[in-house]
């Protein structure tokens, strides 16, 4: 081991993880590796150190007084430890692999809750007194914020996330446990409750005739596994409120305050959620409520802080008691609720301002404690209802840095990054003061000539603070050296230079000593990035060395700067300095030295050894600055000895102020001492861990005593003192520290009284510098200059215009050498700006002069020019600018071309037919094509593919048509045949069936299949790829009838282009002004020219380059020479002088013909003579002919324009008609191709939907697997209980017994005592204490009272049991004349009788517990059973839902319009309506027809032959008549010999004629007979064609029924697979009771079948044999 040891003399922090009371009077909180114990009383502080790192979850019981609490190592385990001794009372090991979030303590018994976090995210209970996980349950990605066990019963856990809250109850079956979770159902964020919707398995189904079942969302969206289970469409998703804080009440309620300003009760066992409401308070109290709001958001706003809204509270903590709720939000006021029912009256009790994170009760429920986001922890007393007074001030955030105050001894200061400074007493640790800067901090560092402490910024800035008192510390000064943060601070021991090093190499030098006003004396500027500094003193030499460590990026090497610094400095600074206050070479005497070794920290020894921490390697390198050293470089430092340094990651040394110890940290979190000379580890200390980011920094006091260290982001201050170390080693750090002592008192003294002595700072908004005083800096006045402000003369601008106070030391500097600089050459730059301005005269009169000169002798612009060199750069940046703007234009210009090429080759290139249109001449009528895209090669070859499909489909069916029609034609006849076919022919050219007149506009429809043959997938989707061609057929038709239009509208454009053309020469010839319509095809007509830019579109210049400006120029000039050459041609002017240009004057140029008047019409009329007056009128004559030409010629054009104009008119007309049936066809053609894609739509829906049975079947047979491991699981569980139980019976029943026998035993066990006494003892022997249950729980303020139910309980009970039978025991109440062996031989038979007693207690309760598990996995069964059942009923329903979709097809008519009438609005119900063939109608009218047409002519046959009875019966009449007279003249006769023959002969007057008119009567009788045998042989004929039919029909039903037969005995042989499997043997028997029950009743209905036909056959006979009895000859 080491021979030195390190031990906590205290440790300071906070952490806002968790609080807890540990006993009624100790708070303990975790904060970094340590536990702090504080007591409220005394307030003093002990530590627990967990070994293992830094503490995860924390948990206290006050009730049992035990703390637990989790390391954050790999595979993290959980502490329990007791108080006050802190002993470790066990370890529990679980399965987390990373960290534990959370724990809880259960009020009373064993248990304690944890929950880890990624990636196992597992709810644990353990039993920590046995050290027994006793159940667990993950909850995939789960992040908990808040877990609590309820106080009555430890079986009940509430467990919180971000959204949502659970209910966990534990349930015990003997020794054995399980999770089962209760989710609780929260109001959304307007507080009201949503009823709870089942999207897996919806209330009902319900069916639409045309969009088919309603199926669950999971469903339509495709899932199947377990998402299907838990998917919520976002429209029904409503986030919830969010729980913030939570209490558990004495009813077994919880109390849940939400982020919205929502109370919720919740109730445990339910799981039903009630917001709280607050009551309504009367007028008056209501108007004092405002009054105390108004104040108190007065009062913070005097205060500084933001006015809290009180109606609209949030509420961060919860705690209960018997009173009522005690409550605390962001507000810092802590509230009480005194609810009844669900409303509640609310009472401020304190107000903190400050926001309260969380409020605990004591376990005496005393003492409340309100811990803030702060730092600050207050106890309130809510029996005194006073006011909440302040435990703990500590900071809120991390620490920063550490150091001890002058004499080193009594007092540390530290400071945290959010700024605030605490001074603390070494000894113990106590706060004494506190202040916050309310800035950022970055550095600090204690000033050992003075009680001062120098706080660094993250803004450059460095606070200067008085600690002479060390109860009331006070900012004096402030410097803002840079806009660089200060990094690190550092003072020599002599306390008189402060180096503060900052960024980008910089290392400023201050005087330390308050009576220098802590003046800058300097600042150095390193090449490279500073990873240390360290200052080292030499008293004798009075010199101080500065120890720089630089990165050298270029190489893996350390470089080391050190210069020194004399006091000197301080007294004649401005020798040192520069002008901008950068310190001279020569002044610090600048030393380099390059190692062998990347390092991240040095420290130096005043014997030139230097100690460096390697990063590369993990050790600690010694060096020693001499020339023996280097390496073959000459620059290079070898090490002399590498020394590991038991570290990992990157780390820092530090030295102790007698440089005898060296100790090294890093972010491991581990402090190693080292001796300086052996470099020996003398200590080691585990203060902080690399969970929380290592040691940030760490400091030795001046005696040696002390070490103070700090974490990263633990927030842990550490002061470590020795525990073990030699005398030797303490009297030489004494010895150091009182000589180092003797020299600082010199100098404090007087430091700290001019320290004292100086005013407080004060922060001024106006201002962020008071480094320099304002006089020494002021401005001097700017005279106004009278230049002109041209560009010639330059911008001049005022370098001074900000102010002092906003600038840094360095641009003070700067800005005092710029006004110094100014100042000086004031008058020479005056000069130069009059001589400037001299010379920009002569120049300007120069040009003027030049301007004036000739061409030949002027000179160009730039001779004047006097700075060509200027000039010259201007221009080249003028035209590097230009150069870049055009390349950022060019680069614009590639991007806008790239993404019309795109566009143009989506939308142009990739289309076989571009989109155009075509526009009548004189109407807004416009029409445009079918845009069509080029198909691809995959499209052409499924196209193919399904058409060849067809193909072989049609063909197999016509094969199977003929054969059928072979069969047929042995039966029908030619009529009926020739019928048939006529009805095929009639189906075939209907559009009715075809569902669209695709047909007719281009579209072939034989390809299709028939819409009453797509019941399977394959053919529905190749229906859509027939349907799509049909439509890219009919778009294809009507492009070619638009091309054809269009075309025409080009040739009549020009026509009429050619005929303006002679419009045009009319109009000219008439000089008529006139415009004359010129027809055009417009860009959408023309699409492709909004491809090209034309020159007209360029509104602006074209940019010309030299060449092509050149170029243009030239042709320009050739231009100009060819014109001039034209215009000096002699004969071209001489035609146009005399005859206009033309040799020949045509027809066309009559109207221009004018006859020139004679020359004598110029004299008057009465000088005239004969011949020249004769000469007058020949001319007048030809004057007049000259005239009527022209005017014929005129009226002969007018006729021709007019007739032009109508032929314009009437062609444009009629193409504008063309264009009119066009857009009717258009219109036609869309609604076409309308009603095949409504095709479509109904095609792709039917697939959708039956995608979307298959997949919900899918996710049922998921579901139903999960329900039926579960069922499995649940009934191995029961059987197993059921064992337990009966095992666990025989158990009790033996304890029972055994209790018995005791009772029973007794007077066997007593037999010699006599019989007064035996009743006596006997009665003692039933007594029973009766102070056992008061003593349980002393505690009349716990709001729980006694709850129990655990083994411990019974414990528990068993030990104030016996404890109570203690004095039962005493010789006092023993019988008079027992003896007193007899009395201890009772004494210990009553306790034995006790204790089996409460045994069978104990059990009786245990078993009641197993019966009740058991019956609440019996219930669960039951549950999960008719879960299955219902999966069953509703897999079946699918099954049929799906044949029915299979077989109920969606079928597109097309209907005339009128064809379908209603007589009312109301729109029948077709619901139970089914659609047939209209060949089947028509052959039952045909049959009807038929039918009638037999009974009209049976009618006819009956009346003609009842007509002819009728003239039967009076011929028999009249026959009758004249028989009696023939036979009286018979008897007149008979007297003759005439024989028969002869009599008749002699009677029939024509004899030959009745012979032939018998004949003729049984010739027609026997005429009659054959046609009645040939219609009744024709009736048999069609009777056996339509039993023939009916056997064909019967014969196809029966062979679909077979099939049908054949899957439905594979599907009965899967789902008694599935039965079988699934243990669902009653449901089988359910479902085959009611199939047989169906069975049953169909067999009945074919039997009444059976019997209807037999009875209608002889009905049948009947009628026949009636028939035939009333008209026997038919």
């Amino acid at each position: 081991m080491f021979s030195h040891t390190l031990s906590e003399n205290w440790v300071q922090g906070f952490s806002n993880k968790n609080f807890g009371f540990i006993d009624n009077q100790t708070v303990c909180y975790p904060c970094g590796n340590y536990i702090l114990f504080l007591d409220i009383e005394t307030k003093k502080t002990s530590v627990l150190q967990c070994q293992a790192g830094q503490v995860g979850a924390f948990a206290a019981n006050g009730n049992s007084q035990v703390l637990a609490f989790s390391d954050r190592k790999l595979n993290p385990v959980i502490y329990i430890y007791t108080f006050p001794e802190l002993s470790k009372l066990t370890e529990l090991k679980g399965n987390a692999q990373l960290d534990y979030t959370l724990l809880a303590f259960s009020f009373t018994g064993p248990y304690l809750a944890s929950y880890s976090s990624i990636p196992e995210f597992v709810l644990s209970v353990w039993n920590w007194q046995e050290n027994i996980l006793l159940c667990s349950e993950p909850q995939p990605g789960v992040m908990a914020t808040s877990l609590s066990f309820n106080p009555m019963n430890w079986q009940q856990l509430c467990f919180v996330t971000e959204s949502s809250v659970t209910i966990w109850h534990i349930e015990r079956n003997n020794d054995e446990h399980h999770l089962k979770q209760k989710p609780v159902k929260l109001p959304d964020g307007q507080g009201s409750m949503s009823p709870h919707k089942g999207f897996f398995f919806p209330v009902s189904h319900t069916e639409d005739p045309y969009y088919g079942p309603d199926l669950p969302v999971s469903a339509i969206a495709g899932l199947v596994g377990d998402e299907a289970e838990t998917f919520m469409p976002r429209n029904y998703i409503r986030p919830s409120v969010y729980p913030i804080a939570h209490c558990w009440t004495a009813t077994s309620e919880i109390y849940v305050g939400c982020k919205e300003g929502y109370v919720l009760a919740i109730d445990a066992e339910t799981c039903s959620v009630s917001a709280l409401q607050e009551k309504p308070l009367p007028e008056y109290m209501r108007k004092i409520s405002d009054v105390v709001s108004y104040v108190r958001r007065e009062v913070q706003k005097k205060k500084g802080g933001k006015p809290s809204d009180l109606q609209n509270r949030v509420l961060f903590a919860m705690a209960f008691c018997k009173e009522g709720l005690y409550a605390a939000g962001n507000e810092g006021i802590l509230f009480f609720y005194h609810i009844k029912g669900l409303q509640y009256e609310m009472k401020i009790c304190a107000d903190i301002l400050q926001p309260i994170s969380s409020i605990i009760f004591s376990p005496d429920y005393t003492v409340l404690l309100l811990v803030t986001d702060q730092g600050t922890v207050y106890t309130y007393k809510p029996a005194h209802s006073g006011e909440a007074v302040k435990l703990l001030d500590a900071c809120s955030s991390c620490f920063l840095a550490a150091d001890f105050l002058t004499p080193g001894d009594k007092y540390c200061v530290s400071v945290t990054i959010s700024g605030e400074v605490q001074v603390w007493l070494v000894e113990d640790g106590t706060c004494l003061s506190k202040l916050n800067l309310d800035i950022e901090a970055t550095a600090m560092a204690c000033c050992p000539s003075s009680n001062s402490v120098a706080v660094g910024t993250k803004t450059g800035q460095i606070y200067f603070l008085d600690v002479t008192k060390v109860e009331a510390p006070r900012i004096v000064h402030r410097i803002f050296l840079s806009k660089f943060p200060v990094l690190s601070l550092h003072y020599d021991q002599s306390g008189q230079f402060l180096i503060a090093r900052a960024t980008e190499g910089h290392v400023f030098i201050l005087d330390a000593r308050p009576s220098k006003l802590f003046q800058v004396l300097g600042y150095v500027v390193l090449a490279g990035e500073v990873l240390d500094l360290s200052v080292v003193s030499d008293f004798k030499n009075d010199l101080v060395e500065v120890v720089v460590l630089l990165n050298v990026a270029e190489v893996q090497r350390a470089r080391l700067e050190i210069f020194c610094l004399s006091s000197a400095l301080t007294t004649d600074n401005d020798k040192y300095v520069n002008g901008q206050g950068m310190l001279n070479a020569s002044a610090i005497k600048k030393e380099q030295y390059d190692l062998d070794y990347p390092l991240t920290s040095a420290v130096r020894l005043k014997d030139n050894i230097v100690y460096g921490y390697c990063t590369c390697a993990p050790f600690i390198c010694k060096y020693q600055l001499s020339k023996e050293n280097m390496l073959e470089d000459p620059s290079v430092f070898l090490s002399e000895k590498r020394t590991p340094s038991n570290h990992f990651a990157s780390g820092f040394l530090c030295l102790s102020p007698d440089s005898r110890w060296l100790a090294s940290a890093a972010k491991d979190g581990v402090l190693f001492i080292y001796h300086t000379l052996t470099m020996d580890i003398l200590a080691q200390k585990h203060c902080h861990s690399y969970q929380g980011g290592g040691i940030r920094s760490m400091v030795f006091s001046l005696d040696g005593k002390f070490i103070l260290v700090n974490g990263e982001n633990d927030g842990a201050l550490v002061c470590l003192k020795w525990r073990k170390i030699k005398k030797i080693e303490v009297k030489e750090a004494t010895f150091h520290w009182q000589s180092l002592l003797a020299v600082l008192n010199k100098s404090t003294l007087n430091e700290n009284t001019v320290l004292k002595s100086m005013a407080e700072w004060q922060f001024d908004p106006e201002s962020t510098s008071e480094s320099v005083p304002e006089e020494k800096f002021k401005e001097a006045p700017l005279k106004s200059s009278n230049v002109e402000g041209t560009e010639e003369d330059g911008n001049i601008t005022s370098l001074y215009s900000a102010s002092t106070n906003d600038m840094t030391w360095i641009g003070q500097k700067r800005q005092k050498i710029i006004r110094e600089e100014t100042q000086r050459f004031a008058n020479q730059k005056k000069e130069l700006q009059m001589g400037i301005k001299k010379l920009r005269k002569t120049i300007q009169k120069m040009m003027h002069e030049n301007e004036q000169v000739p061409d030949i002798e002027k000179l160009e612009q730039q001779e004047f020019n006097l700075d060509i060199e200027e000039q010259e750069r201007a221009q080249a940046e003028a035209e590097q600018e230009v150069a870049r703007v055009r390349k950022e234009i060019e680069m614009e210009n590639l991007a806008n071309r790239y993404l019309q090429d795109v566009i143009k080759h989506e939308c142009w290139d990739a289309m076989c037919v571009k989109g155009r249109a075509v526009k009548c001449f004189h109407m807004a009528c416009e029409v445009k094509n079918y845009p069509l895209m080029e198909r691809s090669k995959e499209e052409l070859e499924t196209l193919e593919k399904v058409l060849r499909l067809k193909e072989i489909e049609t063909a197999d069916l016509k094969i199977q048509k003929k054969n059928h029609e072979i069969e047929s034609e042995t039966v029908l006849s030619k009529e009926e045949g020739e019928k048939a076919e006529e009805v095929m022919t009639d189906d075939s050219a209907s559009y009715c069936l075809v569902g669209s007149l695709s047909s007719q506009y281009g579209g072939d429809t034989s390809i299709l299949y028939h819409q009453w043959d797509l019941h399977t997938r394959e053919q529905k989707v190749n229906q859509i790829v027939l349907l799509k061609e049909i439509i890219y057929k009919v778009k294809t038709a009507f492009n070619k009838e638009f091309d054809i239009v269009a075309r025409q509208k080009e040739q009549e454009i020009a026509r009429v282009r050619e005929r303006n053309l002679r419009i045009q020469k009319i109009l000219a010839q008439l000089d008529l002004q006139v415009e004359v319509w010129e027809p055009a095809l417009t860009d959408d007509e023309i699409p492709e020219r909004a491809l090209t830019v034309q020159d007209s579109e360029i509104k602006v210049e074209k940019y010309l380059t030299q060449q092509e400006r050149e170029k243009a120029e030239m042709l320009a000039k050739l231009e100009m020479e060819r014109h001039l050459a034209a215009m000096d041609n002699e004969r071209l002017r001489a035609l146009n002088d005399m005859m206009g240009g033309v040799l020949e004057v045509k027809k066309e140029d009559i109207l221009k013909m004018d006859i020139p008047p004679p020359s004598f019409m110029s004299k008057p009329e009465h000088v005239w003579n004969d011949e020249e007056k004769k000469i007058f009128r020949e001319h007048e004559r030809k004057v007049k002919e000259l005239n009527e030409e022209k005017e014929k010629y005129r009226r002969a054009l007018e006729n021709e324009l007019e007739k032009l104009q109508a032929s314009i008119q009437e062609t444009t007309k009629n193409f504008d008609e063309t264009v009119c049936k066009l857009s009717e066809r258009k219109v036609k053609s869309e609604m076409v191709i309308y009603q095949e894609e409504l095709k479509i739509v109904n095609l792709v829906y039917a697939l959708l939907l039956d995608e979307e049975l298959d997949t919900r079947e899918a996710g049922l047979h998921n579901f139903l697997m999960k329900k039926q491991k579960e069922k499995v699981k649940t009934a191995r569980t029961i059987q197993t209980t059921k064992n337990k139980i009966e095992a666990y019976r025989d158990t009790y029943e033996n304890a029972i017994a055994e209790e018995k026998n005791l009772e029973r035993g007794f007077t066997k066990e007593f037999a010699g005592v006599p019989a007064n006494l035996l009743d006596e003892l006997f009665q003692l022997y039933k007594h029973r204490p009766k102070t056992s249950v008061t003593e349980m729980l002393l505690d009349t303020a716990n709001p729980y009272g006694d709850c129990s139910g655990s083994t411990q309980d019974y414990r528990d009970a068993l030990t104030l049991l016996m404890k109570a039978m203690d004095e039962l025991d005493s010789p006092e109440h023993m019988p008079h004349g027992l003896d007193l062996s007899i009395w201890e031989r009772f004494c210990l038979a009553r306790r034995n009788k006790m204790e089996s007693e409460e045994l069978v207690k104990w059990k009786a309760l245990t078993l009641a517990e197993m019966q009740a598990f058991l019956q609440t996995r019996m219930d669960d069964n039951e549950k999960i059973k008719s879960e299955i059942e219902d999966i069953f009923q509703e897999l079946t329903w699918l099954q049929e839902e799906k044949i029915k979709l299979q077989l109920n097809l969606t079928v597109q008519f097309l209907l005339k319009q009128g064809q379908v009438e209603l007589e009312s609005t109301e729109i029948p119900d077709y619901t139970d309506a089914i659609l047939i063939n209209k060949s089947v109608i028509e052959e039952l009218n045909c049959s009807i027809m038929a039918q009638g047409e037999k009974k009209i002519a049976s009618m006819v046959e009956c009346k003609d032959f009842s007509k002819g009875i009728f003239q039967l019966q009076w011929e028999h009449k009249k026959m009758r008549m004249q028989i009696e007279d023939l036979k009286q003249k018979a008897r007149d006769i008979v007297t003759l010999p005439i024989s028969k023959d002869r009599q008749l002969f002699l009677t029939v007057q024509n004899y030959d004629s009745r012979i032939d008119h018998h004949i003729s009567l049984m010739e027609q009788t026997l005429g009659i007979m054959d046609e009645l045998h040939k219609k009744n042989v024709k009736n048999r004929q069609k009777r056996i064609k339509e039993l023939e039919k009916c056997i064909s029909l019967k014969e196809q039903a029966n062979y679909e029924l077979s099939l049908e037969l054949k899957e439905m005995l594979v599907s009965v042989s899967e789902r008694r697979h599935i039965f079988e499997a699934a243990d669902t043997q009653h449901v089988s028997e359910k479902i085959a009771k009611q199939r047989y029950r169906e069975i049953l009743k169909q067999k009945h209905l074919r039997d009444l079948v059976k019997e209807q036909e037999e009875q209608l056959e002889i009905l049948q006979a009947e009628v026949e044999r009636l028939r035939s009895g009333t008209f026997p000859v038919l």
